[in-house]
């Protein structure tokens, strides 16, 4: 299967959007997340000169980006950014949810991507929460909290609710099958 992306279309409408971002306050608390981004779309080479620009000011020189491949329909090798280049490498150990930036300056930053599809009000609580300061919390984490808040849970999390909550020790018929049963307790007035 072949992608094709209009790379004129995606220059020409990329620099009319900001970057949409959250980051963390410079504090001396260091959590898992440094923040979180949420793209108008999957094409990095459209995308990724607004989030530079955005961090350049403030942060630093962006140089590298890693991504994990899942979320991204291509990979670019190399993004065009105001005047330098940022290196683009993809590793599927990452967490899809999860972006890497680099700079020379500053060092890393973990944001959370926030899928494009996502509805406003999910990208907003996400956005807040990945830029708590010392959060424990990964992107992993952020997203499936958010999918069960959002009632967005997958075939995957509706499975695995169901095994955690006894399902699977349930006959068809209701009956538990290889569960230690109770007997209820007895009515002393009958």
């Amino acid at each position: 299967m072949t992608t094709t992306i209009d790379r004129v279309a995606a220059r020409v409408l990329a620099p009319s959007f900001p970057a949409r971002l959250s980051r963390t306050p410079k504090t001396t608390l260091a959590g898992q997340l440094d923040g979180a981004w949420w793209p108008y779309s999957r094409d990095l080479y459209a995308e990724l000169p607004a989030l530079a620009d955005a961090l350049d000011e403030t942060w630093g020189r962006i140089t590298r980006v890693t991504v994990h491949p899942a979320r991204w329909p291509v990979v670019p090798h190399k993004v065009p950014v105001a005047g330098h280049t940022v290196h683009v490498g993809w590793f599927t150990e990452q967490d899809p949810d999860k972006l890497i930036l680099l700079s020379r300056t500053v060092g890393r930053w973990d944001l959370l991507v926030i899928p494009p599809e996502t509805e406003p009000a999910a990208a907003a609580r996400l956005m807040s929460a990945a830029a708590i300061p010392g959060s424990v919390l990964t992107a992993k984490a952020l997203m499936a909290a958010e999918a069960v808040i959002g009632g967005t849970v997958d075939a995957r999390g509706r499975e695995s609710t169901w095994e955690g909550e006894g399902g699977a020790c349930m006959s068809p018929i209701g009956h538990p099958i290889g569960c230690q049963v109770t007997s209820p307790p007895t009515d002393p007035w009958r």
